[in-house]
């Protein structure tokens, strides 16, 4: 402890998941399978006529985008920190989910308007055409769902390429029903049915990466995790009197980060807090980018100002303790401290 007593502890861990060298390889293996395949789609969906192929075809465009989107965030992720820069561009591959979810957005708007005109005026559809083709699509998007599972999909870069691929896999199915309707009823709006199905699919698995990617480039905290039981549960630690400034994050997906203000009891040992708290934060949590700031209750404070310290209430006759005083004009988030308290 300096000679103030303030204590700032930084816990880090930096092994985080599958290599990249590896999400890479099975990332360029589907690559290249879907770019052939997607190129013969293409050249059957205008000769049979079929939206749903065409659709399918577009929407395999978009996987291919992805997973080049993806590739190229994985590198400018592994570049060092430096500069400006003190994250690095770890955030890229955030931006590259981010991009894929938009493309997935927009794309089954598009998708959407050609198939109601459709409904309103079927086309003449090549059933066989679609029924073979829509069957091959799938073989071909089961190797990629599969080379894509084997990469690091805690990785939202990583998840947002398998959503496409996976998506996609489910509209060949649909395609395929569609094909077999046409094939043997001459039902040939089923075809447009089938491209509305894969547009459901694309929505949701759209919106879902555009939620998680904003909730990270908006500094929320990780889903699941609440930063008002959290910080309760760091004050109610042994010495600490108040927690503030908690702010917790993503750096990337599967990074988060924390930091906070901690005050603890006069005469109480900044040094062992900030360890337990951390070990607190790791263990249960799994937070290991933890930045505590330490000090003892009323170093901060103007003279005449020192919080003084009581029981809490309900333990005896003494009044409840006094509020510590404001550490700075404008509060960032909710302040902790041991007794019953509002959020």
């Amino acid at each position: 402890m300096s000679g103030h007593g303030h204590d700032h502890g930084h816990g880090h861990s930096h092994a985080h998941g599958v290599a990249p060298d590896a999400d890479r390889r099975w990332l360029r293996a589907a690559l290249g399978l879907l770019t052939a395949y997607m190129a013969v789609e293409v050249v059957i969906g205008v000769l049979a006529g079929s939206l749903a192929l065409i659709s399918d075809a577009a929407h395999m465009l978009t996987d291919a985008v992805s997973i080049l989107l993806a590739l190229i965030a994985m590198r400018l992720a592994a570049r060092p920190a430096r500069g400006g820069y003190t994250y690095g561009l770890k955030r890229a591959e955030i931006l590259s989910a981010q991009a894929n979810g938009i493309t997935l957005l927009l794309l089954s708007v598009w998708l959407a308007y050609e198939a109601v005109q459709r409904l309103i005026s079927p086309p003449t559809v090549g059933g066989a055409m679609v029924l073979w083709t829509a069957l091959s699509g799938i073989v071909v998007n089961l190797i990629c769902t599969w080379l894509l599972s084997k990469a690091n999909r805690s990785s939202l870069n990583v998840e947002g390429a398998y959503q496409h691929i996976l998506t996609d896999l489910f509209g060949f199915v649909a395609t395929a029903l569609s094909g077999l309707i046409v094939l043997t009823t001459g039902f040939e709006r089923a075809d447009a049915i089938a491209t509305l199905v894969v547009v459901a699919l694309m929505l949701r698995a759209g919106t879902g990466l555009v939620r998680e990617s904003g909730r990270i480039f908006m500094e929320a905290a990780p889903a699941g995790l609440d930063p008002d039981a959290l910080g309760d549960r760091l004050v109610s630690q042994d010495e600490v009197v108040e927690v503030h400034d908690l702010h917790i994050w993503q750096i990337t997906s599967g990074q988060p980060a924390l930091s906070a203000h901690i005050l603890v009891a006069p005469g109480g040992d900044c040094h062992k807090v900030r360890r337990g708290l951390q070990e607190l934060l790791s263990g249960e949590y799994h937070i290991t980018h933890a930045t505590l700031q330490v000090d003892h209750v009323g170093e901060q404070a103007e003279a005449g100002e020192v919080l003084t310290l009581g029981p809490r209430p309900g333990t005896g006759a003494q009044p409840e303790p006094p509020a510590a005083p404001d550490h700075c004009e404008d509060a960032h988030g909710p302040v902790h401290r041991p007794w019953p308290h509002r959020h």
